[in-house]
């Protein structure tokens, strides 16, 4: 019997998830076994998700993406979320993060895991505040870890853990002064509960408790970036270094019980740091998957930070990051609609393809092959099929139409690849008597 993927990876055992996920990345099975038993490749994959299918993230691996969604106070429409969650799985998200801080959140939670095959992720300690409805300070170091237990019980793949931000690099943080201060949510949550209280972060403090709650379940430890820059200034800085370093003690510690874990990265910096940190990251932590938000690569583009987003994912992914959190347009201004949703998966599932790309992914010059051909054919059927937002496709061509049905509005008659077949295939092109 095996605990854990990275139990059994170990024992020398090739789960049915293992299996899975060698046939959808088209390797073998038992190469895909000794990535897991290494902690370079994790397959969050909780006992209790019964509904799921089995990803594996790793750099070896095609990139996969993450949709951030949620029922909070501003917007409180559970099924308006779940069809932003059933979009998101039809789009190509292989995760859905549940950020719920409003309400009912372990019915939503629950329904997500019993109906939802993409792997569902949770930050424990947004529900806390939810969930004991009482002043921060009050919650209590048990209280913490009794709300990690009740999202492995409800089926949860992977869980956000604050624990790398303990008081000494609390203290650091204080005495190198940032431009952004703390923009993590649950870091700035767990800041001021340690300011507040004067205790150790209890995820740090109990980290074998917390460790032993996901070795029971099978959950997947994503060790938060509570000090990631919020700004390029911010970038690589000392805060962010010296939690990585902490985060790759903890990475050991949860090998050491066979507890897989991915390691959270930076948000916002300047292309020219990018390919560094991840170099940094995998050194430190010894190769376990990297989740980066972004980076986010300038600060000047609220209403277009899925295209900032992807420029810095890409270049992220292809230097070695292995899961990418999706950007919307309404990131730093409102929560996204489904449009916005739709626009931040298709921004990062690009840039996810563009790295897998630049790595030399088994298979993922595969679909571009088949676009060039279509596109040498001018097959414009095959080019919607094959374009990664049909629906647009189709309809920029509908919207203008050509002259030609052979051609595009854009060059009607002037068509290099028209014209260049034809006089390949021994026709006469006269273009201007068409």
């Amino acid at each position: 019997m095996y605990t854990t993927q990275m139990d059994a990876a170990r024992q020398g055992i090739i789960t049915k998830e293992m299996q899975a996920v060698a046939e959808y990345e088209h390797m073998d099975a038992e190469e895909v076994r000794g990535y897991v038993a290494k902690g370079q490749i994790c397959i969050p994959c909780n006992k209790n998700h019964t509904s799921i299918h089995p990803y594996g993230i790793g750099s070896m691996l095609q990139t996969k993406i993450n949709v951030n969604l949620g029922i909070s106070r501003d917007c409180r429409d559970m099924d308006m979320e779940i069809e932003k969650v059933n979009n998101a799985v039809k789009m190509g998200a292989e995760s859905i993060m549940d950020l719920s801080s409003f309400g009912d959140t372990r019915t939503f939670r629950k329904r997500l895991t019993s109906e939802c095959p993409a792997i569902i992720g949770t930050v424990p300690i947004y529900d806390a505040v939810v969930y004991y409805h009482k002043a921060l300070k009050e919650i209590t170091s048990q209280e913490w870890i009794d709300i990690v237990k009740m999202h492995a019980e409800d089926g949860v793949d992977f869980m956000t853990i604050h624990c790398g931000m303990n008081r000494e690099t609390a203290q650091k943080f204080k005495e190198n002064k940032r431009l952004m201060n703390i923009v993590s949510r649950g870091g700035s949550i767990m800041f001021a509960w340690m300011e507040m209280t004067g205790q150790e972060n209890p995820f740090y403090e109990h980290y074998d408790e917390i460790l032993d709650i996901c070795r029971e379940y099978d959950v997947t430890m994503s060790l938060g970036d509570a000090c990631r820059p919020g700004c390029l200034e911010d970038g690589t800085d000392i805060a962010q270094i010296e939690e990585l370093v902490t985060l790759g003690e903890l990475t050991r510690r949860a090998w050491e019980k066979d507890v897989q874990v991915m390691i959270e990265g930076p948000g916002h910096m300047p292309m020219n740091q990018i390919a560094a940190n991840m170099e940094i990251q995998k050194t430190i932590c010894k190769g376990a998957p990297f989740y980066v938000l972004g980076p986010i690569v300038t600060d000047i583009a609220p209403g277009y930070d899925h295209i900032t987003s992807a420029i810095g994912g890409a270049i992220a992914a292809a230097a070695g990051a292995s899961f990418l959190c999706y950007v919307t347009p309404a990131e730093h201004l409102r929560l996204p609609n489904v449009d916005d949703v739709k626009e931040g998966i298709i921004a990062t599932k690009i840039a996810a393809h563009a790295a897998d790309i630049a790595k030399g992914v088994k298979g993922a010059m595969d679909w571009d092959h088949k676009m060039d051909i279509a596109r040498k054919k001018l097959d414009w059927e095959a080019m919607f099929e094959l374009a990664i937002d049909p629906e647009k496709a189709r309809r920029y061509r509908e919207e203008a139409k050509p002259e030609k049905e052979d051609t595009c509005s854009m060059c009607g008659n002037f068509c290099a690849v028209k014209n260049t077949n034809r006089i390949l295939d021994g026709e006469i092109v006269s273009i201007f008597d068409e």
